[in-house]
């Protein structure tokens, strides 16, 4: 795998075909620039097993998500055509049960997850990347879990209020569990 890419950099852009409220669409990155923060996650596959937690769990607290002026992307190596059908598919037969409220974006050739350094070669999938990105383009803060767990929805949002806080208010620093109201240092 390539060199993890850089917080505080640009994020690389990308075109590429989506599923957004069951219909075929094209999404480009830097279309949400100077308008939202996005967060972008990387799963490894649709029909899997960890993976609909995680989405799911990101379109459950979607609206969170865009109260603050923040869009959520799901990018996987399936094809738009599979993320329709995960999509379709009833929870109890392993799919998302019709109702899913952030993009999912088909990576097939593997461009987007090599661009942001996720690409497994040995497996051929993404990791369990999460990028959080703001309104400038710019990567503001970067994990990657392996692909036995997922990542915590309450974390990613605590992490992204911390990043808004604190592109507002310039000479301010949020401690370690910084929550929002809560005291941060001054600097």
């Amino acid at each position: 795998m390539a060199e993890f890419l850089r917080v505080g950099n640009p994020a690389p852009d990308f075109e590429a075909d989506a599923v957004v409220d069951q219909e075929f669409t094209k999404i480009r990155l830097s279309s949400y620039q100077k308008n939202k923060y996005v967060v972008l996650f990387f799963y490894p596959l649709d029909f899997t097993f960890v993976c609909p937690t995680e989405v799911i769990a990101f379109s459950d607290r979607y609206e969170e998500f865009a109260r603050l002026n923040t869009e959520v992307i799901g990018i996987s190596v399936d094809s738009q055509y599979a993320h329709l059908a995960w999509i379709q598919t009833p929870l109890a037969d392993g799919g998302l049960g019709g109702d899913v409220k952030c993009p999912l974006v088909s990576d097939l050739t593997k461009a987007i997850a090599t661009s942001f350094n996720v690409l497994d070669p040995d497996v051929g999938v993404a990791l369990r990347g999460l990028f959080i990105i703001d309104k400038s383009g710019i990567v503001q803060h970067a994990t990657i879990n392996n692909l036995a767990f997922g990542r915590s929805i309450d974390e990613t949002l605590r992490t992204l209020k911390a990043i808004q806080h604190t592109q507002i208010h310039e000479n301010e620093v949020c401690p370690v569990d910084w929550q929002q109201g809560m005291a941060t240092i001054k600097v």
